[in-house]
């Protein structure tokens, strides 16, 4: 388990940091690369190839969805320092990442940071249909993809009628080109960004994990795509 941390927590939020907890955000933001780049990319190739299976599920049912937010992301990366060109992508450690549009998700996985759930709505609810999800925090991806919102925050205490029904309209209101974002804070004794089982904290809790998190729209499918950033800092910075 490498560790890797971060020098800041994401930038402060005003309100309620609880769900939904949530402020706008520049249209394009939803992509971020920090002082971390390298070293959690380089863990999440390990993850793809090691626990494939495990951190990314596409299906070819939603493959137009999932088609749909890398082509997104691939119009923002070159502001992030990527060179895009038709076939491949450099990144800014050096790594050329080639474009397979028949595993949009799993390339995505090499690609950036962020964690990325594709949702689609489905009866009243939405429904997670496709994710890559390297750094869990306490949550395996078998046991929430296509489950709509009130299965996958089942275990969560907090999340009670009243916040499934405001998550959902946050879900169901979110507006193309105008993304939402929130974030979380919480203590851990251990540092590691793969985390797919319960935590359990003792005496001592020198880091704190925060995930900034993004809810946007797709144009053309209408589907809502949940992105988690994920930071680790030493306690107290």
């Amino acid at each position: 388990m490498p560790l890797i941390l971060q020098n800041n927590l994401p930038d402060a939020q005003s309100g309620d940091p609880r769900l939904p907890g949530t402020q706008p955000c520049d249209a394009d933001d939803w992509l971020r690369v920090d002082e971390a780049y390298a070293a959690q990319m380089q863990y999440r190739t390990r993850l793809l190839a090691e626990k494939r299976d495990a951190v990314l599920s596409e299906d070819t049912q939603t493959a137009k969805a999932n088609r749909e937010v890398l082509a997104g992301a691939l119009k923002i990366l070159p502001s992030r320092g990527f060179d895009v060109s038709e076939d491949a992508v450099t990144c800014p450690d050096g790594r050329v990442v080639t474009l397979d549009w028949t595993a949009p998700l799993g390339t995505l996985g090499h690609l950036v940071q962020e964690d990325i759930c594709v949702l689609q709505k489905q009866g009243a609810e939405h429904v997670m249909t496709g994710a890559v999800l390297c750094f869990p925090a306490n949550w395996r991806l078998a046991e929430k993809i296509n489950r709509p919102l009130t299965g996958i925050h089942e275990p969560v205490d907090e999340y009670d009628d009243n916040i499934a029904r405001r998550v959902q309209r946050l879900f169901d209101g979110v507006q193309v080109g105008r993304p939402l974002w929130r974030f979380n804070k919480l203590p851990y004794s251990d540092p590691d960004l793969h985390q797919p089982y319960k935590r359990t904290l003792g005496d001592d809790v020198p880091y704190t994990r925060s995930e900034r998190q993004c809810i946007l729209r797709l144009p053309q499918t209408g589907a809502v795509v949940f992105t988690i950033h994920s930071f680790v800092v030493r306690s107290g910075q």
